[in-house]
């Protein structure tokens, strides 16, 4: 299974992000989870086709409730857990 991470860097909190993340990536078929993991940062798992995690990054740049984005970098990884279903962890 494709993996793939997204640090997104911006006001991540209070504007919805992480309910956003999870609507978006159930829509278009990706598995995984999102997480804040710091001060204006949040991080994405993403599992899925190439496509749909295209689409994901697209989304994320030009519809995500995210208030002063700031960067998001996103990279293919090697991950040894395959998620059935998209989660919010926090």
């Amino acid at each position: 299974m494709k993996s793939y991470t997204c640090i997104i860097e911006g006001k991540v909190t209070g504007g919805n992000f992480q309910s956003w993340a999870q609507s978006t990536a159930q829509q278009l078929g990706l598995t995984g989870w999102v997480r804040n993991i710091a001060d204006r940062k949040a991080e994405v798992l993403l599992q899925g086709t190439a496509e749909a995690y295209a689409a994901f990054r697209e989304r994320l740049k030009d519809e995500s409730p995210v208030v002063d984005l700031e960067n998001i970098t996103c990279n293919a990884i090697e991950y040894d857990k395959v998620h059935d279903q998209f989660s919010v962890r926090g």
